[in-house]
């Protein structure tokens, strides 16, 4: 077992989106590939060349097939948000390279209506998806992300709309 403080292995760099309605809610998706009921917000790896918004605005097309013209950008988190993969799965994400992810989160905005949003994309990740209130977020994702969730809701409260 590798202790964390002590792994040397780099950050997977990568996004993440919080996009909400107009209502203030925050969209989630149950990740096809668990066998649990995990959801999260849309993220992914940054390719060679890519600027982080341009990552953003790509994987949430590619996650929920919402268009970039659908989605408009309220702010950015300030700062890289980071976590830490649990030691049962450092070796079986990513082919062990790395430790966790430091991520770019981008709050959006949704401009379309629920019928704009399509899982069955091209290389579908995501098998549900509902619209939540911000703080429900936390309690619905995985717990080796939960402090990172929490992070994002920080970092976003002053755009986020009080229920």
């Amino acid at each position: 077992m590798v202790d964390p403080s002590r792994d040397s292995s780099p950050y997977r760099r990568g996004v993440g989106i919080m996009l909400t309605n107009p209502d203030g809610l925050v969209f989630v998706a149950q990740r096809i590939d668990f066998k649990s009921e995990a959801w999260q917000m849309p993220q992914g790896g940054i390719d060679p060349g890519e600027d982080p918004l341009q990552t953003a605005r790509r994987e949430l097309e590619e996650e929920t097939g919402i268009p970039p013209r659908l989605a408009t950008l309220v702010a950015e988190s300030a700062t890289w948000l980071r976590y830490d993969l649990p030691s049962d799965l450092r070796g079986k994400l990513w082919k062990g390279r790395y430790r966790g992810q430091e991520q770019k989160w981008f709050l959006m905005r949704f401009l379309g209506r629920d019928e704009d949003v399509v899982l069955e994309t091209a290389h579908p990740e995501f098998s549900a998806w509902r619209w939540v209130r911000p703080e429900h977020t936390v309690d619905l994702i995985v717990p080796f992300k939960r402090d990172l969730y929490r992070q994002v809701l920080d970092a976003f409260a002053p755009h986020l709309i009080p229920a």
